[in-house]
């Protein structure tokens, strides 16, 4: 996948080391409590986070309703960096289309997503990048989504959880 600069770009700052950020990008039961958008929620019918696994989820929106993932980590680094694809497709987990899964004809049927810890003292300064433009991305809520998921992260780190 190519990358360009108009893709999304985001970087946040929590008050955490790298450690429990990674962790929770990575373990499934932390993921379902922050990572979807405000009002929906994930399920995981699958994951398996190492180099070559995949998962594969939903995001339920009481709104739009159900938006299928299937993605493939490419490189797992503790506590460092993660990438992974992923690639809108239905519950059996076959690719669809765009528009057949509810996005605009301009969202990329698959995405590449990098995200890198940095410790700053701390606090661990996390870095997202993905191969979709910034523009669309919040021409859709996908950009403002990640904001409102971040907010859910630092509390659940707060928590300890």
């Amino acid at each position: 996948m190519k990358t360009n600069k108009d893709d999304l770009l985001i970087t946040h700052l929590f008050d955490a080391p790298p450690e429990p950020v990674f962790e929770a990008w990575t373990n499934p039961e932390q993921l379902q409590h922050w990572y979807a958008p405000d009002g929906c929620t994930i399920e995981f019918k699958s994951i398996e986070v190492k180099v070559g696994g995949k998962f594969h989820s939903v995001v339920h929106d009481p709104v739009h309703g159900a938006c299928w993932i299937t993605g493939t980590y490419q490189e797992v680094t503790a506590p460092e960096k993660l990438v992974f694809t992923m690639e809108l497709c239905n519950e059996q987990g076959i690719p669809v289309s765009a528009t057949d899964a509810g996005k605009t004809q301009n969202w990329p049927p698959a995405i590449l997503t990098t995200v890198t810890f940095e410790p700053v003292g701390k606090q661990t300064k996390l870095t997202l990048h993905q191969t979709v433009a910034e523009a669309e991305a919040k021409k859709t809520g996908a950009y403002q989504s990640w904001f409102s998921m971040f907010d859910r992260l630092s509390t659940q780190l707060s928590a300890g959880k």
